[in-house]
């Protein structure tokens, strides 16, 4: 069964290239390596020794996305991946990300609306949530208004999907909506590769801990928490991978309650930054050197998932623990570095 990964080279969507070849899925990725390198390739088929098919070109290129359809009108399902995701970048140049979270799935769901059948998840965001009133975070959380244009692409997103399901009952479709993914293959082969300074925290730290940056910056600990700091739900990205793969057969076999459904794909447990870097530094044996600098604007006090849902419907569940998560990271962080 041959199944496309947009975005099949990022950080996720390399994970989830792999859980799908495990499970012996035929995998064609698109990816526009923008910010990615073809050198994952390698690494995805070191873990899986298996073949794929990989098509450098941009989903906004509509006419290329239709022909990409013509050629291969076997597909029977599509993991979709391909998006910009750095917060601050979307206040800065939202137009790039409207045109690039937005037009590319209405591209490939035009596609999909065209096939007998069609199998179809997203890669959404706890960010639809922001400050939910009540935690674990359910699905049945109020959607709040988004915090920046990237996460109101997920919010858009979402609702495209949804309007789109209402009217081609043949389509079906989940949104995983994730929480904070971390860590990296336990081979090492893939992981994390940020272009740039990290955005993220677990790069921040790793790349700290082996001298590339100088200091890490703890935003604020003054949060009503129990340290002060900021509080989130950290899965390890094998995990999210494997969600993915469990929520497509879902699909394939029609076992979806409804053809358009939403799933919260976390741990169910939160840790806040400085329990991250305790644990990080217990499974490294690295002193990190960070410092507590002001709030950042935009950052929510806490946020962790309910994860009954997936765990009850999709008969998936986080397996990782935090230190697991971190030891596999620095595994990463080291071998990248060598």
């Amino acid at each position: 069964m041959k199944i496309l990964v947009t975005g099949g080279l990022g950080f996720i969507g390399s994970h989830a290239v792999v859980e799908l070849q495990n499970k012996g899925y035929e995998v064609v990725i698109i990816d526009n390596c923008s910010n990615s390198s073809p050198d994952v390739i390698k690494g995805i088929c070191e873990i899986t020794g298996k073949d794929l098919v990989f098509e450098k070109f941009d989903l906004r290129e509509k006419d290329k996305v239709q022909e990409f359809f013509n050629r291969h009108n076997d597909i029977e399902g599509v993991i979709h991946f391909a998006a910009s995701k750095a917060v601050g970048e979307s206040v800065e140049k939202p137009l790039l990300y409207y045109e690039n979270n937005l037009s590319t799935l209405v591209y490939i769901l035009q596609q999909l609306a065209n096939k007998p059948s069609a199998s179809f998840i997203f890669s959404s965001s706890c960010t639809v949530y922001g400050q939910a009133d009540e935690l674990p975070i359910t699905e049945d959380a109020p959607v709040k208004a988004a915090e920046s244009p990237y996460g109101n692409t997920k919010q858009i997103g979402e609702e495209i999907i949804r309007d789109t399901c209402k009217v081609y009952p043949a389509l079906k479709a989940i949104a995983l909506r994730y929480f904070n993914p971390i860590g990296a293959h336990p081979s090492a082969e893939i992981g994390e590769l940020p272009i740039g300074v990290p955005q993220n925290l677990i790069p921040f730290i790793t790349q700290t801990a082996i001298g590339l940056r100088e200091q890490l910056s703890v935003f604020g600990d003054d949060y009503p928490t129990s340290d002060g700091t900021c509080i989130r739900d950290y899965i390890h990205v094998v995990d999210l991978a494997k969600a993915h793969v469990v929520a497509l057969q879902r699909l394939l076999d029609s076992k979806n309650a409804s053809n358009y459904e939403v799933f919260n794909v976390g741990t169910g447990t939160g840790s806040s930054v400085l329990e991250v870097i305790q644990s990080f530094e217990k499974v490294s044996e690295q002193k990190l050197n960070y410092k507590i600098v002001e709030r950042r604007e935009g950052d929510i006090t806490a946020a962790y998932a309910d994860t009954t849902k997936a765990n009850s419907e999709l008969g998936w569940k986080a397996k990782s623990s935090l230190d697991d998560s971190l030891t596999s990271a620095w595994k990463w962080e080291q071998k990248v570095r060598s």
